[in-house]
């Protein structure tokens, strides 16, 4: 990211290809999320980027994000006004002063809507996110474990209408704006787990945007040099590699503003005659080789293109794609098990042996 810890125009390729890895098929397709971002920095310049370890005690930080579902993302673009929309309406509504912007989460919109909501309102940005991946529902982040509230929270569409809802709990958080987020198309810009610098540095996962950017450059690096670009991202991440295969099917459809679906790949080189089946909501959630559950949330499930290293999302799988699924560790906070009720393979409707 160079030594003035700015993202410039130059960083968003590398940042979209790694938060496209880090989000597990889903958190937005990453070329909406770098346009956003490149018409943002081309008005209003460099973001500066600001460690978790930096971050005043007293600060007030506010992750920017967009909820719904990828695939109506797609036809459905935000405005750049939308983006900065749902910060100022809560920052308004707390009667607070920002003083950083953050990422709920890792993925390709939702790892650079916050670079555009940073460069709008003029604010640094922090290296930094809410749970280290991406996750379909909004109470599935590391500060719901620490007690954060993700209410009050603002809710803006690309017409102009905004709410701010107030909850009893994130789950409820969670239910009333997924409610909202139907009835504004499937998909609504929110600002969310306003938080204090103290509350960030305990409970937020440090480095993510250097890490989708170093990701990235490892991907683009390996092309050039004609090594393998899954194998330069498996190493980074200390995953495995669960299977290489053509999509043979896919199944998706859009309920309660999610994307759902299944994805089914043959097996191809050292998998051949095996079959890997992917089940996923926004997010890879579970994936099974013969039957048999081989990774599951809340570790990283990602399938990459076999030969270009670049992320495939869950709105983007077609059939005959050639792709290599990965598995990576997640933050071990997940693992805890609180983390494993909130966002485990138990809590999506998946038995899954641990």
């Amino acid at each position: 990211m160079g030594t003035t810890r700015e993202i410039t125009l130059s960083d968003l390729d590398d940042i979209s290809r790694g938060a496209a890895i880090l989000g597990t098929g889903g958190g937005g397709d990453p070329y909406i999320g770098r346009l956003l971002a490149t018409a943002a920095l081309r008005e209003h310049g460099p973001v500066p980027l600001v460690d978790l370890g930096e971050l005043e005690p007293g600060a007030a930080v506010l992750p920017v994000a967009m909820m719904g579902a990828p695939t109506v993302m797609v036809e459905k673009l935000p405005s750049v006004d939308q983006i900065g929309l749902a910060a100022t309406t809560l920052a308004t509504y707390l009667g607070r002063e920002l003083t950083h912007v953050a990422c709920a989460e890792a993925g390709g919109v939702n790892s650079l809507i916050p670079v555009a909501a940073a460069a709008q309102l003029g604010l640094p940005l922090v290296d930094a996110d809410g749970m280290g991946r991406a996750f379909p529902e909004i109470q599935m982040v590391l500060p719901t474990l620490y007690g954060i509230r993700a209410t009050p929270m603002a809710i803006a569409d690309e017409k102009g209408n905004r709410g701010v809802l107030d909850t009893v709990d994130n789950h409820w958080a969670e239910r009333l704006a997924r409610s909202a987020t139907i009835d504004m198309g499937c998909s609504a810009m929110i600002s969310t787990y306003a938080m204090t610098g103290a509350q960030a540095r305990d409970s937020l996962v440090p480095g993510t945007l250097s890490l989708c950017a170093e990701l990235g450059a490892l991907v683009r690096s390996a092309r050039a040099g004609f090594r393998d670009p899954v194998d330069a991202v498996v190493a980074r991440l200390g995953g495995r590699r669960l299977f290489t295969g053509k999509v043979t099917d896919v199944v998706r459809r859009t309920v309660t503003g999610f994307a759902r679906g299944e994805a089914t790949l043959a097996g191809m080189d050292g998998d051949t005659g095996a079959e890997l089946v992917l089940r996923f909501q926004n997010e890879h959630l579970v994936a099974e080789r013969d039957g048999t559950t081989v990774a599951a949330v809340p570790d990283l499930v990602c399938t990459l293109d076999r030969e270009s290293g670049e992320a495939v999302t869950t709105e983007s799988l077609r059939y005959g794609q050639r792709l290599t699924v990965i598995a990576a560790p997640a933050d071990p906070r997940w693992h805890s098990p609180e983390g494993l009720a909130l966002a485990g393979p138990a809590y999506f409707g998946y038995e899954v042996a641990r």
